[in-house]
C-alpha cells in the first residue's frame, strides 16, 4: 500500500493561500468576433488554498482537471474550472489564471496592406464557494505624443510606444476586441504591424494632432469604461516607454463603476 503523504497533519499551524501548478502550457480556443475562433496557446496557472492541518495538496489533480476537457479548451471550460478545483481537491478557495497571446489581422490606415498584431491576454478566474470572480485583462501597445513637447518644440514632438494593460469585471461578455478598440481610441494613434509610406504619413500626422500624456491616456480610457453598461469595475494601467528620457512614465486608474 502507497502512503498518502500529503494528507499527513502538519503542526505547524500555517495555512496555504495558493499552492498549485504553474507555467503549463496548454492549446486554447477562443472565440474571435471577426473569424468566430482562434487557435491559441496558453500560458495556465491553477491553485488551491491549503489548510494549516495538511502538508500538502494532491498536484496530479490539478493536471488532471485541466485534462478532463480534451485536448482543447475554451472560455466556458476556464470560467468553470474553479469549481472543479473546489471540488476535486476539497478547497475552499481555487485560483485559475490563463495567458495567452491574440492575433488580429490589422489593415494600414491609408493602403490597405495586412499584417498580423499581437495582444497579450489574460484570463483570472477566482471561485469560493458559489462565488466566482472572472476578470479579463488586455496588454494593448499604442503610441503617444507629448502634448508639452508640441507646444515648446519649435519643429516637432517626442513620441514613444506605450503599453496599456486594462482589466475589467463584466455582467454580459465582453468581446477582447471591444476592450482592444477601447484602449486604441483613446491613444495619439493605434500600431499597425505594416506600414508603407502614405500609411507612416497619416499615422505620424494622426498622433500628431492628437498629443497625450500618459495621464490622459489612462483617463480616456477611464471614461470609455465608465460609459460602457457591461463593465462593473475596471483597472487601468498605461507605461510610456520614454523615447527622451531615461525612465518610463506610468499612471493607473482603478474604479468601481456601478
Amino acid at each position: 500500500m502507497l502512503h498518502d503523504t500529503q494528507n499527513q497533519r502538519d503542526v505547524r499551524g500555517i495555512p496555504i493561500d495558493r499552492v498549485g501548478v504553474k507555467n503549463l502550457r496548454f492549446p486554447l480556443k477562443i472565440r474571435d468576433r471577426d473569424h468566430a475562433e482562434q487557435s491559441t496557446v496558453a500560458v495556465v496557472s491553477l491553485a488551491v488554498d491549503l489548510p494549516h492541518h495538511f502538508k500538502g495538496t494532491h498536484m496530479s489533480r490539478f493536471v488532471e482537471v485541466l485534462h478532463a476537457h480534451g485536448n482543447v479548451l475554451t472560455v466556458a471550460d476556464i470560467a468553470g474550472m474553479p469549481r472543479e478545483l473546489l471540488a476535486r481537491l476539497h478547497a475552499e478557495k481555487a485560483h485559475v489564471e490563463f495567458k495567452f497571446p491574440y492575433f488580429r489581422t490589422k489593415k494600414a490606415p491609408v493602403t490597405g496592406a495586412e499584417g498580423l498584431l499581437d495582444y497579450g491576454v489574460n484570463f483570472q478566474v477566482n471561485a469560493q464557494g458559489q462565488n466566482v470572480d472572472f476578470v479579463v485583462t488586455v496588454e494593448v501597445p499604442v503610441a503617444t505624443l507629448c502634448p508639452c513637447s508640441k507646444a515648446i518644440s519649435a519643429r516637432g514632438a517626442h513620441n514613444q510606444r506605450g503599453m496599456v494593460t486594462f482589466s475589467v469585471r463584466f455582467t454580459e461578455p465582453v468581446w477582447i476586441e471591444d476592450l482592444i478598440e477601447l484602449v486604441e481610441a483613446s491613444a495619439s494613434c493605434e500600431l499597425y504591424s505594416v506600414l508603407k509610406r502614405p500609411d507612416e504619413k497619416l499615422v505620424t500626422e494622426r498622433a500628431y494632432d492628437n498629443p497625450v500624456f500618459v495621464e490622459d491616456l489612462v483617463r480616456n480610457v477611464a471614461l470609455k469604461a465608465k460609459e460602457d453598461s457591461r463593465i462593473t469595475w475596471f483597472r487601468v494601467e498605461a507605461e510610456n516607454y520614454e523615447s527622451i528620457h531615461n525612465h518610463n512614465a506610468w499612471a493607473v486608474v482603478e474604479s468601481e463603476v456601478r
